[in-house]
């Protein structure tokens, strides 16, 4: 938009100063607004309004005027440039808002874009059978207590009725990092510990963790398994309230239709002491390859807790007694769902994971 020069203004002596001013500023003007960039802006700006700019030098021709004109034409002069600057602040504030606006096309996120199919992730298998034999145990009173795979060989064997020379000590052959600590052959050795901190108490505690021995590793055996130990302490505890609880377990594990058998056996650590066998879940007693043809499968180890176990942890074995019972949760996995190789669980290979899927 054009500034016209008013007729006044070119009656005065100072006419052709005015008119040089407005062809000049409306030029700069128009280039401010065609400007596309906000370089070219900067550009402009400083070759018409900057210092030694054209302004300028139309600024230093006001020393041929008298002082009226002079006064006159530093009012038009300084409202010019007023108006040139405001132009530039608006177009840059343009410019400004444009870029914004292309950089959000340009980095636009369309949504209704198919998502990436995650594959479905779970726990171990190991895991989720830790799980849910807590869940069942927790439901009857049970504490869970974590023990630790590092053992003292006092708690490890000798508080477990397993003195230094005992022959069970060969059986359990295992990998010592120096005359006192060893890697826990079992998760029994939470009940040395626990015993001995809290003598002559009722106390219902389950724990699981890996355990180690000097296996050679097959099908069947491995150097490091996953275990469960439970026990109880109390009164009049008897082989009944064992008896009901591997009952439970089994019918929680393998299904309701489930019963157990218990055949007479030797643990240092319990008197008496018994196998515990369950009926084959592969084929209901009718005889097949996991079952050997007997129609049982061995699934833990259990007793009453020895005498000499609690004397040796501090209680007194006139008014407490107490059970106790471990398994190895590999091998109810393998039992349960026919694996033929122990291995599997440890080779993390995903086309076996992904059969255990309950979660």
């Amino acid at each position: 938009m054009k500034t016209k020069v008013k007729k006044n203004d070119l009656n005065k002596g100072n006419n052709d100063f005015a008119i040089l001013l407005d062809q000049n500023c409306e030029s700069i003007q128009q280039k401010i607004l065609v400007s596309q960039t906000k370089e070219e802006l900067q550009k402009i700006k400083k070759e018409h309004l900057g210092k030694g700019g054209k302004i300028s030098q139309i600024f230093h021709q006001l020393i041929n005027l008298n002082e009226q004109e002079k006064k006159e034409n530093i009012k038009l002069f300084n409202e010019w440039k007023i108006k040139l600057l405001n132009a530039v602040k608006k177009k840059e504030q343009e410019l400004t808002e444009e870029e914004l606006k292309q950089q959000l096309l340009n980095e636009k996120i369309d949504i209704t874009l198919e998502g990436k199919n995650l594959p479905l992730a779970c726990l171990h298998p190991l895991t989720q059978l830790i799980q849910k034999v807590y869940d069942t145990f927790l439901r009857l009173g049970y504490q869970i207590i974590e023990s630790p795979e590092i053992e003292t060989e006092e708690n490890n064997f000798t508080k477990l009725n397993m003195p230094p020379g005992h022959p069970a000590r060969d059986m359990q052959d295992t990998f010592y990092l120096n005359n006192n600590l060893l890697l826990r052959t079992h998760t029994t050795n939470i009940q040395s510990r626990i015993l001995s901190e809290n003598p002559n108490q009722e106390l219902k505690v389950i724990s699981a963790g890996k355990v180690y021995r000097r296996d050679d590793d097959d099908a069947t055996h491995t150097h490091q398994f996953t275990q469960v130990d439970c026990f109880v302490t109390g009164k009049n505890i008897s082989f009944t309230h064992l008896k009901g609880t591997l009952e439970l377990l089994v019918k929680e594990c393998f299904g309701k239709e489930q019963t157990i058998r218990l055949r007479p056996s030797y643990f240092p650590f319990t008197e008496p002491s018994v196998e515990v066998d369950a009926t084959c879940v592969q084929c209901q007693q009718q005889g097949c390859e996991v079952c050997k043809k007997s129609g049982w499968v061995e699934i833990a180890g259990a007793g009453l807790i020895h005498p000499q176990v609690l004397k040796n942890c501090g209680f007194d074995t006139k008014i407490y007694s107490g059970f106790a019972f471990a398994f190895g949760l590999e091998r109810l996995l393998m039992i349960k769902y026919g694996i033929e190789d122990i291995r599997n669980f440890y080779l993390n290979d995903i086309r076996f994971l992904r059969q255990f899927v309950w979660c």
